[in-house]
């Protein structure tokens, strides 16, 4: 199953493809007693899935078979023991993915000529996810990190590995060449390329960086200077380029944890400075109505904000869940529909909005 979601992964997502392109939501759960209904859940929004494909006049015999074929192959995948807190599924011919997110969604099935990603871009935004690299005299280390947990991430030549044959060090104690591991040029040109391809990934894809080693190496990182390096969290904390996650992850939490509690405070000040201005907005329709009109700078929501809306034309009004016309997912289109006109967009802990009820916005103008 997919967790990190790329601006490049994002946008091969959301291109065209032959009809029908079906997405199918289904929330999940992490513990019992409420995971023991996700097997049946995900069997009965997959069955609809189906159902819909077989009584869509705009499907053909063959397409309706390999797209139900997709689903298939994308059931066996899927491990609920592992869940979170949605699923997602994608197929259309050829292919199929499946993405575990730490985020609720709706139950939902579309059929369209695109995937249905504003739930993916959501759950990245809400993980506020980073990169962890993690140094050693041979070996460098990428990790992907989320809101509670790291993984490695095999992308951009990483993981870097040099071969032991330099690490002989009885041999060149022997021969009176033993410098520091960390001041032996072959080592400095393997960190110094191990902090380009991290530039390289930065570009792609910026988040924030913790680099983990020992302290020898991170002051070698702070000698070199580079584009990814120099401007990293360190943590001095050696052996982790061969660690596991769990290992990483503890290392690194108190530090995630620390600036998102400074990332709380920033957002709280911009978002009285704001009032202050009369650049603020509160309230799923007021931001709603400034998202469309491109006009929110910083979007903060709380992290379990949710609301099941329709549109009468003018304004977004309370609706049931199940109604013909409800929008169950508002938050996560406000979330992406901000995202992609270039607000930042901050996820806080539930009840620091205070009197705001849920959700709100500082304003360009």
């Amino acid at each position: 199953m997919e967790h990190a979601l790329s601006p490049a992964t994002l946008t091969e997502l959301r291109r065209p493809r032959p009809y029908p392109a079906v997405s199918v939501l289904t929330p999940t759960h992490r513990r019992e007693p409420d995971s023991t209904q996700d097997p049946v859940r995900l069997r009965n929004v997959l069955a609809e899935a189906k159902r819909q494909l077989e009584s869509d006049p705009a499907v053909t015999r063959e397409r309706r078979t390999e797209v139900v074929d997709q689903l298939d192959r994308a059931l066996a995948e899927i491990d609920l023991a592992h869940a979170e807190d949605g699923l997602v599924i994608f197929a259309a011919p050829g292919e199929h993915q499946v993405w575990s997110l730490a985020r609720a969604v709706p139950e939902r099935v579309v059929l369209s000529d695109t995937f249905l990603t504003r739930n993916l871009v959501s759950a990245q935004a809400a993980e506020r996810p980073f990169w962890v690299m993690s140094v050693s005299a041979d070996r460098v280390t990428l990790w992907n990190g989320g809101v509670d947990r790291v993984t490695e991430e095999h992308l951009g030549g990483f993981p870097l590995t040099r071969g032991t044959e330099n690490f002989d060090a009885e041999r060149r104690q022997r021969i009176g060449d033993l410098p520091s591991t960390f001041r032996d040029e072959d080592t400095r040109h393997f960190l110094r390329e191990a902090d380009t391809a991290m530039g390289r990934i930065l570009r792609g894809d910026p988040r924030p960086l913790y680099v983990t080693g020992e302290q020898a190496a991170l002051s070698l990182l702070d000698e070199i200077a580079g584009s990814a390096s120099g401007n990293a969290v360190h943590i001095p904390h050696g052996g982790l380029a061969h660690g596991s996650p769990e290992a990483v992850w503890q290392a690194v939490r108190p530090l995630v944890a620390a600036e998102g509690r400074k990332g709380v405070d920033s957002v709280n000040r911009e978002l009285e400075s704001a009032r202050g201005r009369k650049e603020f907005a509160a309230g799923v329709d007021e931001v709603w109505r400034n998202a469309r009109e491109a006009r929110i700078r910083l979007l903060a929501v709380e992290e379990n904000y949710r609301v099941t809306v329709r549109d009468d034309g003018d304004h977004l009004i309370p609706a049931v869940s199940g109604d013909l016309d409800a929008r169950e997912d508002i938050v996560d289109e406000i979330v992406e529909q901000c995202l992609e006109t270039g607000a930042e967009v901050r996820f806080v802990p539930d009840g620091t909005l205070g009197d705001a009820p849920g959700i709100a916005g500082v304003l360009r103008y």
